[in-house]
């Protein structure tokens, strides 16, 4: 049962990769330092495509938290509770983001047949309600990353103690790290890496199931 929830988040952090990269991959990802304009670089079959694959796909993390979940309970019910519930809160913010960068990418498109003005405030718009829920779920998942480890490190779960080093903000860091030293490798990377972490962190996860609870 737990295995099975596991592989559910894994696929949906795969489908979610996916339509990110859609969203996001070009060829310039990495030399774009203005806010959206790496957008200018993809396609709008791109975008619409990769839309609808990461808000299908999102549904599935809720399953693979919930593997995690029931393999942390046994060390600390309340804080292995806390961890699910960070999760849901992370995927939902995720959610509302990602569903919204279609829009902006069409915007950035449209660019030229917008006055400046009302681009510049749409944009303003988008950046004071949307990107700055990136930032709320990087609090989030920080402190989901932190209890996960704590209870590994302090209590018996069904994790080995060596998964308290793999959380999702430690993983997410070292690809970041990896991806900026080796642009070749980040623009392929970077553009979808929450998911790329999650695919890492369900993946070790599920190792774990065949360690542990065989």
């Amino acid at each position: 049962m737990i295995r099975n929830l596991l592989i559910l988040g894994l696929l949906g952090a795969c489908i979610v990769a996916i339509g990110e990269s859609f969203l996001h991959y070009s060829s310039r990802v990495m030399m774009e330092a203005e806010a959206f304009q790496l957008f200018k670089h993809v396609s709008i079959t791109h975008l619409k495509i990769g839309h609808f694959i990461s808000v299908f796909g999102l549904a599935f993390y809720s399953a693979g938290y919930l593997g995690i979940y029931k393999m942390l309970k046994s060390g600390h019910e309340n804080l292995a509770r806390t961890v699910l519930i960070l999760s849901f809160i992370a995927f939902s913010i995720g959610g509302i983001w990602i569903g919204s960068r279609a829009m902006v990418g069409n915007l950035v498109h449209m660019q030229e047949n917008i006055d400046p003005i009302s681009y510049k405030l749409l944009m303003e718009m988008y950046d004071t309600h949307y990107e700055i829920l990136v930032q709320i779920l990087r609090i989030v998942i920080v402190l989901l990353s932190l209890i996960f480890s704590t209870t590994i490190i302090i209590y018996p779960t069904s994790f080995k103690k060596w998964m308290a080093l793999f959380n999702p903000f430690l993983i997410l860091i070292i690809i970041l790290l990896i991806g900026l030293a080796l642009p070749e490798l980040g623009k392929f990377v970077i553009p979808a890496l929450m998911n790329i972490t999650h695919i890492i962190f369900f993946s070790l996860a599920i190792f774990q199931t065949n360690v542990s609870l065989k």
